[in-house]
């Protein structure tokens, strides 16, 4: 668990001493990018502070309902704007990354500027690029994070409904509502808070998890019954799909969150990737349960990382050959282990 106390009073001077602060996610932000950014938006504009947020590309639609979701700046859509926004911040935090190129094209003017640099985030590994760095890789979310700093710099809790909100679907989507992860008895604790001050969870369930198409169903059981392959002596099965199957199944950024984590229901199946093709390279997710660690595995072979049990990478290379690669690999690291 992270000693807050030794954060609280540098955090707080780079806050206080700042009028123009600049809010941050990751490329292809999930629920936790967007709802840590949100939350922390709610709270430091609530002390009068300007603030502007930027996502590098575009939301996911299932994220959109949010509280000051439509404030969020798009990096691609208008690129004059957010440089505008990253030169003028003499703060940026930047949240739920740890690795600089997670910021794609916002990477270079980001990096460039002078304003001081903070990093909140709950992922292994980081890379120095910050002034101050707030982590802890035991924690559910980034989102949990950010909740326990607000509470540290406002002396209690925060009651906004905005921003529980974006705070718990933070924890939901990295957790897959407490399916997964690393979320403890202190987020549980977060999370009976949060429902008693007005949260409505079957609300925000149905927004984040049941809020898809027909079509990204029907692609849901054309992966699992076509396309999911088990390899029961490595304890691992995979699910590839091609950019024509996508586009067959009219793909929606998003579509397939989540899919990476069906093959682990298999028994004796402790290991699962997600291989989605993209123009030129292979975008992988990776999961695993017990001892496995899938951020070691992404990090060794492809140039990725993430959590212990959930990490993700590219292989620039067709499908085809990905696949050939990480099968390889699978058999060596497997073979090692005995």
């Amino acid at each position: 668990m992270l000693e807050l106390d030794k954060y609280k009073k540098e955090l707080s001077d780079y806050l206080n001493n700042s009028d123009n602060i600049l809010l941050i996610c990751h490329i292809n932000p999930d629920g936790d990018a967007i709802g840590s950014m949100l939350a922390l938006y709610s709270f430091v504009s609530s002390k009068g502070k300007r603030v502007d947020m930027i996502s590098p590309n575009y939301l996911q639609e299932f994220l959109t309902w949010m509280k000051n979701s439509d404030r969020i700046n798009i990096f691609i859509r208008d690129r004059k704007k957010c440089l505008r926004l990253i030169e003028e911040a003499n703060l940026i935090i930047m949240l739920d990354f740890n690795q600089s190129d997670r910021l794609a094209e916002a990477e270079k003017p980001v990096l460039k500027s002078s304003a001081k640099k903070v990093v909140i985030d709950h992922h292994l590994d980081s890379d120095n690029f910050y002034d101050l760095l707030i982590s802890d890789a035991s924690s559910s979310s980034t989102a949990e994070i950010v909740h326990e700093l607000v509470c540290k710099l406002n002396d209690g809790f925060f009651a906004d409904i905005g921003y529980a909100e974006a705070i718990y679907v933070g924890i939901i989507t990295d957790t897959g509502n407490f399916e997964h992860g690393s979320f403890t008895g202190n987020t549980l604790r977060l999370i009976a808070d949060l429902l008693d001050m007005g949260l409505n969870k079957e609300r925000i369930y149905n927004l984040v998890f049941n809020n898809f198409t027909e079509s990204r169903t029907r692609l849901l059981g054309y992966a699992l019954y076509q396309k999911m392959v088990v390899i029961p002596e490595y304890k691992t099965a995979y699910i590839a799909l091609t950019r024509e199957e996508l586009e067959r199944f009219k793909y929606s950024k998003g579509d397939t969150e989540g899919f990476v984590n069906l093959p682990l229901s298999i028994k004796g199946i402790d290991f699962s990737a997600l291989f989605i093709e993209k123009e030129g390279f292979v975008k992988i997710s990776f999961r695993s349960r017990g001892d496995f660690s899938v951020n070691s595995f992404a990090a060794k072979y492809f140039q990725g990382g993430g959590h212990f049990n959930a990490a993700g990478g590219d292989y620039n290379d067709t499908l085809e050959n990905t696949i050939s690669y990480f099968l390889e690999m699978v058999k060596k690291e497997r073979n090692s282990e005995d």
